[in-house]
């Protein structure tokens, strides 16, 4: 049985256009590829014929993976998004008790995790750790080694 798939309504368009250009220009892009490797001879022994097959293979995955994500999301409402409490869709300040470091993340799905962009998923400890509190709560969040990581939220944006 899947996961719930939690996304942001950004999340669920991006994912449609994934989709979207994977089952055009993708599947357009191996069709081409499948057609030349079949004019370089005899498909038994022929590995670019079977590259070309284990990428359609590859893409026909990702493809069906898409569509049960799409499937199975549940779209966080933006109009359902409050400031009050952390939740999927928020931004949360947090500050290191330890170090005194502030850092801000908004809280995503797991299909959405951006590193980059400071989009970290609700299963992740710091995001586990968070959800539900409000501003000027403590969290503790477990670390592989040493003690638990003492988080302050200093601030609660809607993130969407």
């Amino acid at each position: 049985m899947p996961r719930d798939v939690i996304l942001t309504p950004e999340g669920l368009t991006k994912l449609k256009d994934e989709l979207d250009h994977l089952q055009s220009e993708g599947r357009r892009e191996v069709a081409e590829r499948i057609k030349e490797a079949r004019e370089f001879g005899d498909i038994s022994e022929n590995s670019e014929y079977d590259d070309a097959k284990n990428a359609q293979a590859m893409l026909e995955s990702k493809i069906a993976q898409l569509e049960e994500r799409i499937r199975a999301a549940t779209v966080v409402n933006p109009d359902e998004i409050s400031s009050d409490v952390v939740g999927v869709g928020t931004t949360v300040h947090v500050r290191d008790e330890k170090t005194g470091r502030s850092q801000k993340f908004t809280i995503v799905g797991s299909a959405e995790v951006n590193p980059a962009e400071s989009k970290i998923s609700n299963e992740s400890p710091v995001g586990r750790a968070v959800i539900g509190h409000r501003r000027n709560d403590t969290v503790s969040v477990p670390v592989p080694k040493g003690p638990a990581r003492k988080l302050k939220i200093t601030k609660i944006d809607i993130g969407l």
